[in-house]
């Protein structure tokens, strides 16, 4: 596990989430209403390096942000 990596690809995510107007709470309820089980809680650990993102949530949240996969690993 990188953690150095894991806490940047986070803090990205954290921004470009703010960026584009979401709560946690927001994003993580239009993740689930497109079939994606994650919750807020999730969220807020991906944010500070604490849990991996797995494939189907990054294509979610891609899709809802409306932002590049280049955007999201920076």
């Amino acid at each position: 596990m990188d953690t150095a990596y894991d806490k940047a690809f986070g803090q990205n995510l954290r921004r470009l989430r703010i960026e584009a107007g979401f709560t946690q709470d927001q994003l993580a309820a239009k993740l689930q209403v497109d079939g994606c089980d994650i919750t807020r809680s999730a969220i807020a650990k991906i944010e500070v390096g604490q849990r991996h993102i797995y494939p189907d949530e990054i294509k979610k949240i891609h899709e809802i942000l409306g932002v590049s996969y280049n955007d999201m690993f920076i």
